[in-house]
Parts: structure tokens; sequence; C-alpha cells
């Protein structure tokens, strides 16, 4: 499977430390590779960049995937990914803006990180400049009313430089199992893709598909993914949201990474 490598990066970190969501940060890591290996416009040498493009991890919770995303494109050190959760690093739970090279937001609290590149996109727009703005968001935050506020605005102020991506991997269903996504956002009026989040052809042909303008039509990428995708035993839902392997299941959860 691709990205494996990652995965084993961020399972370790989680058994290393104690803390940490594998299966939240396994549904994404495709996506956050994808984007930052062939999308964003980045220089992992100068994070702040001003003509970067801005990426927001809404799901603050899946930030395992983003820090071993980091990681692999040079934001940050053996050293920060060794000191992952500890009182010795930057990297926490939840990614902090203060102290976290290439995190826009600090996020956690779902349904916050959406807003934020909303405040991001139209600021861009205001400056008449060219980057563009990515989110990605958990489908339970899209019950959080910041959400559709945020979804309205945004579309009201034709922020066409603005790309959502909704890790669609089944989590809200469990209390709301009725919900279409799909038709939500396209009531919202915006441009909107349905795709396999696991798959690099879906995502190529899905983001290079995305117009981005200062005055345009936003776009809202659904990705349908797996929770815990890669190790047979963790996917889905259930008790492995917040839960650390012990040694035996480590042992497991490597061996099925690593074949």
């Amino acid at each position: 499977m691709i990205n494996n490598d990652l995965r084993i990066k961020i399972v370790e970190m989680v058994k290393r430390s104690g803390e940490g969501h594998i299966p939240s940060s396994f549904s994404i890591v495709d996506i956050l590779n994808f984007l930052y290996g062939n999308i964003l416009k980045i220089d992992s040498q100068n994070p702040k960049w001003d003509e970067r493009d801005y990426f927001i991890l809404s799901k603050g919770h899946g930030c395992g995937a983003f820090y071993a995303v980091l990681h692999k494109y040079n934001f940050l050190s053996d050293k920060d990914i060794m000191d992952y959760s500890t009182k010795d690093g930057i990297l926490g739970g939840h990614p902090d803006m203060k102290i976290v090279p290439g995190a826009e937001a600090s996020t956690g609290s779902l349904g916050h990180g959406f807003p934020t590149s909303i405040g991001i996109a139209l600021g861009l727009k205001i400056k008449k400049k060219s980057n563009r703005v990515f989110a990605l968001l958990g489908d339970g935050e899209c019950h959080e009313g910041t959400i559709w506020e945020s979804a309205q605005v945004a579309r009201n102020l034709n922020l066409g430089n603005l790309c959502a991506i909704i890790d669609w991997n089944g989590s809200a269903s469990q209390l709301m199992p009725v919900d279409d996504l799909p038709a939500k956002w396209k009531a919202f009026g915006w441009n909107v893709m349905v795709i396999d989040g696991h798959s690099e052809v879906d995502l190529k042909l899905a983001f290079d598909g995305i117009e981005a303008k200062v005055d345009g039509i936003p776009t809202v990428i659904i990705a349908k993914t797996i929770k815990g995708k890669g190790v047979s035993f963790i996917e889905g839902h259930g008790k492995w949201h917040h839960k650390i392997p012990d040694d035996k299941e480590m042992k497991l959860i490597l061996e099925e990474l690593s074949t």
C-alpha cells in the first residue's frame, strides 16, 4: 500500500509517546502526502514564504499524519518526531502554529480551522494575491454550525482561491447515519468532487481539476476514506479511536504495514 512508511512513522510516534489518534491519522495520510508532494507551493526552509500556498488541518486530532508528512518534506527534524508529545518537544496532540514550522493555525477544537481558512482566503483576495488555501476537515466536524456559516460566506464572497477537503471516513455516521455530504455542499453553491481518498489517481484528477481564482467558486473535494486504513484490526470505528497499542498489537501492526 502507498505511504505505509508514513503509517509506520505515525504508529511509532503514538506508541513511543502514549498519545495520538492512529485511525484518524491513517485515513488522511494519503491525502496529505499527495498535497505536499504534488500540489502545494511551499518552501520548507522558509515556511512563512510570502508566495506559499496555505494548508490548514481543521481536524487537528489527525496531526500524527500531518507531522509525519511535514517531516518527510523537511519542515520537521528527526528530533522533533522523536520528541512528539513530550515536555521537551514542539509537537503536541494538536498542532500549535506558534512553534510548529508549517502549521498555519492552531487547531483541535472541531469546526474552528475551516473558518480560519476563510479569513486567510479573504485576506489574500483583498490583497489580490494568487496564493491558494487548502483546508482538510473531518466529516464529524461538518455537523458544526460554523462549517456551514463559513461555507456560505466563502461562496458569497466568491473565494475561488479556497479548496476544502473532507475526510469522509464515516465517523459521523455512527450518530448521524443520514448525511448526504455532496448534496449539502452543492446546496451551498460549491464545486463538488467525490473521490477515493486513498487513490493517487483520484487525488491527481481532483486537484488537477481545480481552477483556482481570486474571484470564483470555491471547491470541495469529498474524499471517501477508511478510518484506520492499512491495518485490518484498526480499520473502522470503535475502541481504536484514541487507543495506544500494547507490545503485541504493535508487532501485529508493523507486520501488516510491512507486507
